[in-house]
């Protein structure tokens, strides 16, 4: 068995454990659990969309723990300040020597796992902090570099009810998250179920399944998983569909979308796709993979105009509306390949 091999076990196997190992603290939330773990093996980060009350900080945590990784929850609030998340410079004086100097004093963002709590609601000088270092994986203090822990995974919530008084993300700031997660309410049997967990005396033994340098390995292996040109195909036509200004789009997008999807979003389908052929123990992407991924990688990368605002449709609704109407490569597009 190659090393690859051993790594593709070894994630199968963790899976399975990180799953059940989730479940003794949160009730139901499956597919959100899958999207956050293929986020994770992508080197991507996400945005969490839900109300309150739906344990996104509690499911958050319990990841963190059950991979053995440092975890940081960052309150977003109006008058948070970037060095608040980033860290500052000291002024220290040494009581032996009398000599003054600085040091640095690393923020929360200085973990494996962040959560950014109501990202909205602080203004956009203190979300392009985080955003910055999202994307670059290092923060700049003091004319000095000093590089965030690996591997780094910041997960977003947003509130979708009280808007007032919020700052909304930017589009271009949106795009920098992989993927988008609705979290809906829970079923009543799911609801009974939360209700009479968390009103007893029970504190789970959790286990761990995944080290640092283990999700490190998957990172790597993730990039290295073979797609066809049919799947990245599909993935593009998605994506070009979606924008209303384009010969590729249909009617319904023309009509109800005001700004599609750019290249990111692509990038972030093919992306999400090998993490989660990877996740179900297939070596190579399949069309069902892409079509799983399109939710979260579209929602919050398509921006309705008022037709849809007055006739109550919804970036999902779009979304549908894509994956029924763009073509899907079917096996007998793989054979007129293989014999062409």
């Amino acid at each position: 068995m190659t090393d690859e091999q051993k790594v593709v076990e070894k994630l199968a196997e963790a899976r399975k454990t990180i799953v059940h190992e989730v479940h003794k603290v949160i009730v139901g939330q499956s597919e959100v659990i899958e999207q956050l773990l293929i986020t994770l093996f992508a080197g991507g980060h996400c945005l969490m969309i839900g109300v309150p009350g739906l344990a996104k900080t509690l499911l958050v945590h319990t990841l963190s723990q059950v991979m053995e990784l440092s975890f940081k929850r960052i309150q977003f609030t109006p008058d948070l300040m970037p060095t608040d998340i980033t860290g500052t410079d000291v002024m220290e004086e040494d009581t032996s020597t009398g000599q003054r100097g600085f040091r640095f004093i690393k923020g929360p963002v200085f973990a494996n796992v962040v959560l950014a709590d109501e990202i909205n609601r602080t203004p956009p000088k203190t979300q392009s902090a985080l955003l910055e270092a999202m994307q670059e994986h290092e923060v700049t203090a003091g004319g000095n570099t000093y590089s965030l822990p690996r591997p780094f995974f910041v997960l977003a919530t947003q509130n979708p009810i009280e808007q007032e008084g919020t700052y909304p993300l930017p589009e271009a700031q949106l795009d920098r998250f992989l993927f988008s997660v609705a979290l809906d309410y829970p079923s009543r049997d799911e609801e009974r179920a939360i209700v009479k967990a968390t009103t007893r005396d029970y504190h789970p033994n959790l286990h761990t399944a995944l080290s640092d340098r283990e999700i490190l390995q998957i990172q790597q292996l993730v990039r290295r998983v073979p797609v066809s040109d049919h799947i990245i195909n599909y993935a593009v036509d998605l994506v070009r569909a979606s924008r209303p200004n384009s010969k590729d789009a249909g009617e319904f997008a023309r009509n109800y979308l005001a700004w599609g999807a750019g290249p990111r979003a692509a990038q972030a389908l093919i992306l999400g796709a090998k993490a989660r052929a990877l996740l179900h123990h297939r070596y190579a992407v399949a069309a069902k993979d892409v079509r799983a991924l399109a939710g979260p990688v579209l929602r919050h990368r398509l921006f309705t105009n008022f037709n849809a605002d007055a006739e109550g449709k919804t970036p999902d609704d779009i979304i549908d509306w894509l994956l029924k109407n763009v073509h899907e490569p079917s096996e007998a597009d793989y054979a007129a390949s293989t014999t062409s």
